[in-house]
């Protein structure tokens, strides 16, 4: 036995009590006549004090991050520290054993404020997660996990895996592939998603089934999405409409949130907004709620102008209660944002509204009194207000303005704190304009169309809208889902106009098409991402905090040295030759 305790449970109850700890040094203080070492395991920090003299010149020598084993007794300490569990005791130690030994230098300190490479941190990921915080979020992941498994179960879904090594499919990203060694020239593909599958199991008579899900996609990175591979709640109901998926999502997200944060947390029947609303008001199809600021089309009010700068486009504003106060220097980094690559304005027009309603600044020579009334009455321009013009295309205003909406936001310190909002997108178009000019899917390929069949036939496919939904929280996209498509004569026109045959919607979706044939109930489903959730709950900018191995910007495992090459026999057992030249 290594231990009688762990370092974060003894209280002056101990006192008196011989124990045993184990684990790692945070700190050594030398004070001459005694030698303190903080003590740390997962679970806290005991302050271990040294007296005997070879033990002190054995304490000396020890480096921090050596794992160490203690004997010794709980005394009270003369300086109680009340900012941990342990800080009325120590432990003095009789015998001190080495059970890891430290090299002489760390490549960064553990528990600094000191900001690392992150490259450094995950190359030495296994030191990385002794720091506290990090710690804790992996800590955080697994309690994440079973308060979701727990209210699953109760909800009646049955807990169901499905395969790693599985087929080709077009569902928005590439895929990654893997050679099949007794199949010559045949490839497995890792799933994307077990969207097939799911499906597959309400055929099969599986009322309600759920995963936390394996999900990959050879996508690029993003600090809100990691690379390479993800978790979901992946699930899927029989029987179900939309807002039966609602109601599960209602029941579980928000209450695992609660269960976990100290955040307030919006409970109850969750806004949905329609996507062409979405756009409108907030620029994005994952609007944050927690900012006030609204986008309102100005378009008709323009029509007329003389200004040259929005003759003949579309004109979106946003209106910034007491935003008059703030200085040129503040308009004018506003305009340098708006030009950023990323957004891709050619100018941001603004214009403000002093105490006494008069105009002052940027256009407010462009804008005549009749439509300053209006700015006032129809737009509802207060005093002390400023307002933000967006002057471009239809879609590409709708964009700038959403992302100026955001930016605003920020640097006003508008986002409400401590809270989270969600939203559900719901109504999405069943298909858009791929780059080349041809018909897509929008979102999900297996969703059904709002109409049924008679829609796919006879509308333009444009205005074709799906039982689709997005779960928004705070600005970042937390779950997705649809009311699956679920009968063959709807799937095949479905896929047709996106211009798939019907021999290549059998070649791809094979065993799904079959399934069809032998009557399938309408189901329906979702995947809230579990690694977004937990950023969310943890307050945390970058998704990487919270997976414990994670692929670094370049999707580069730089801890195991993956992707890595491979020896000529391996590709020759898997029917493969390189030709990295072409």
């Amino acid at each position: 036995m290594y231990r009688t305790n762990t370092c974060g449970e003894l209280t002056i109850k101990n006192v008196g009590e011989t124990v045993e700890l184990a684990g790692w040094i945070q700190k050594i203080r030398d004070l001459g006549g005694m030698v303190f070492i903080d003590l740390r395991d997962e679970f806290g920090i005991t302050q271990i004090l040294i007296n005997d003299e070879n033990l002190q010149k054995q304490a000396k020598e020890l480096k921090h991050e050596t794992c160490i084993h203690i004997n010794g007794k709980v005394v009270e300490r003369s300086n109680k520290n009340n900012q941990i569990k342990t800080g009325e005791i120590e432990v003095e130690a009789e015998k001190i054993e080495i059970l890891g030994k430290c090299k002489n230098v760390l490549p960064f300190e553990i528990n600094s404020n000191q900001e690392v490479r992150e490259d450094l941190r995950l190359e030495y990921r296994f030191l990385d997660l002794r720091n506290q915080k990090l710690h804790n979020n992996i800590l955080l992941r697994s309690k994440i996990m079973k308060t979701i498994r727990d209210k699953m179960d109760e909800l009646g879904f049955t807990e169901i895996q499905t395969p790693i090594l599985a087929n080709s499919s077009p569902e928005g990203a590439r895929d990654y592939l893997v050679p099949s060694r007794l199949n010559p020239g045949e490839f497995y593909a890792l799933p994307q998603a077990p969207q097939q599958f799911k499906q597959l199991l309400m055929v099969a008579g599986f009322d309600k089934y759920y995963q936390i899900a394996p999900c990959f996609r050879d996508e690029d990175p993003r600090a809100d999405r990691a690379p390479g591979e993800f978790y979901q709640l992946d699930f899927e109901m029989s029987f179900a409409t939309q807002e039966d998926v609602f109601n599960v999502i209602e029941q579980v997200v928000p209450y695992t949130f609660e269960k976990h944060t100290n955040w307030k947390v919006e409970k109850g029947k969750i806004v949905r907004i329609p996507y062409k609303e979405a756009m409108e008001k907030y620029g994005i199809d994952k609007p944050d709620l927690r900012n006030p600021l609204i986008i309102q089309d100005a378009t008709n009010l323009f029509k007329d102008t003389d200004f040259n700068a929005f003759k003949g486009k579309t004109i979106k504003i946003i209106v910034v209660e007491n935003g008059a106060k703030q200085g040129r220097k503040f308009f004018d980094k506003m305009e340098e944002f708006s030009k950023t690559e990323e957004v891709g304005a050619k100018g941001l027009a603004w214009t403000k509204l002093d105490e006494n309603s008069e105009l002052s600044g940027g256009i407010a020579k462009f804008i005549t009194e009749e439509m300053k009334q209006k700015l006032e009455k129809e737009y509802n321009v207060k005093p002390n207000s400023s307002i933000f013009f967006i002057a471009d295309e239809f879609e590409k205003a709708q964009k700038i303005a959403g992302l100026v909406r955001i930016e605003l936001g920020k640097r006003l310190d508008l986002i409400e704190k401590n809270i989270y909002k969600f939203c559900f997108i719901v109504d999405f178009p069943m298909y858009e304009l791929s780059d080349e000019g041809t018909i897509d899917f929008s979102h999900n390929p297996f969703s059904m169309p709002q109409g049924g069949l008679e829609a796919l036939k006879t509308k333009n496919p444009l205005e074709v809208l799906a039982y689709q939904y997005d779960l928004v929280c705070n600005g970042y996209e937390m779950a997705s889902g649809a009311v699956r498509n679920h009968d063959p004569e709807i799937m095949l026109k479905a896929f047709e106009i996106a211009g798939y045959t019907e021999k290549d919607v059998k070649e791809k979706f094979g065993a799904l098409y079959n399934a069809f044939q032998y009557g399938t109930p309408p189901h329906a489903g979702a995947a809230p991402g579990l690694d977004r959730m937990i950023m969310l709950i943890a307050d945390s900018q970058n998704i990487r905090e919270v997976i414990a191995f994670p692929k670094n910007k370049k999707a580069r495992d730089v801890l195991m040295g993956s992707p890595s090459k491979v020896s000529k026999e391996q590709l020759k057992d898997v029917h493969i030759k390189l030709d990295l030249e072409s």
